[in-house]
């Protein structure tokens, strides 16, 4: 006959919170899931204005599902474009000294 060893206190904490984390499952993250791989079937399918209704439900799922990221982009969008903008701006002068020069030489050309 064994008996068993009694668990430390930390031990039986750790138990008990993988357990409830087990049991906790993301049910939006599996239904958005579930609802993109149907829109990507039905799409195949050649039933289009169903796929992309089951599209567009999946991805406001998992866009619900992962709130955090989302506004983490949000709150990052407007360094990026003003990034976009700069270079933007950077390629319309290389743009525009082109032309200038292109101009130069047809001048020279032409005499």
């Amino acid at each position: 006959m064994a008996l068993p060893f009694p668990k430390s206190a930390s031990e039986s904490e750790s138990a008990s919170r993988s357990a409830a984390e087990a049991r906790t499952m993301n049910w939006v993250g599996f239904a958005a899931a579930g609802t993109l791989v149907a829109g990507g079937i039905l799409l195949l399918a050649g039933k289009r204005r169903a796929g992309m209704v089951a599209a567009a439900s999946g991805t406001a799922l998992a866009l619900l599902d992962q709130q955090e990221t989302l506004s983490a982009w949000w709150n990052t969008l407007p360094g990026y474009i003003e990034e976009v903008q700069r270079m933007l701006g950077q390629v319309q002068g290389t743009v525009d000294e082109l032309a200038t020069q292109r101009e130069k030489l047809r001048r020279v050309l032409t005499r």
